[in-house]
């Protein structure tokens, strides 16, 4: 029985990109089962105000120098997993506890999808909301690759 637990799909609930001053400038789901109850400005800011903290309390309270700072916390539900970009970008993802470590997930995203379809893109204003359906649609069809992405998990 232990082996059946084992196989337990994994998968991805949704992702937040905010910068440096705490803007909310992309949001999209795909497993998320429960919503805030909230609007999601109010949860953009929740969400936010929370990772301040966070980073804020692991920088103080680490008995260790950390080079990486803050990577990811879980509850007994999801996992958050959180990379900052050295220009202040902040990239969020809430999986499932299967998912150990989705950092280079988060890096990828950054590197070979906002750089490429953001950052280069003349059409796109940095700083401003995410609107590009291209961004949007390559990392849809990114997250839906990944190994541990289910479109049926619990």
């Amino acid at each position: 029985m232990s082996q059946m637990k084992e196989e337990k799909k994994m998968t991805v609930h949704n992702l937040y990109i905010f910068d440096r001053n705490g803007s909310c400038l992309y949001y999209n789901e795909w497993n998320r089962k429960k919503q805030a109850g909230i609007s999601k400005d109010e949860e953009f800011k929740l969400m936010y105000g929370m990772l301040f903290s966070i980073r804020s309390f692991v920088s103080k309270m680490s008995p260790l120098d950390m080079k990486e700072g803050f990577l990811s916390f879980q509850t007994s539900k999801y996992r958050l997993h959180y990379y900052e970009t050295p220009s202040g970008l902040r990239f969020v993802m809430n999986t499932d506890l299967s998912v150990p470590n989705a950092r280079d997930t988060l890096q990828h995203i950054y590197s070979n999808l906002y750089v490429e379809y953001i950052v280069k893109n003349p059409v796109c204003v940095l700083g401003q909301s995410l609107d590009s359906e291209l961004f949007s649609s390559r990392l849809d069809s990114y997250i839906r690759a990944l190994p541990y992405y289910s479109p049926r998990a619990a």
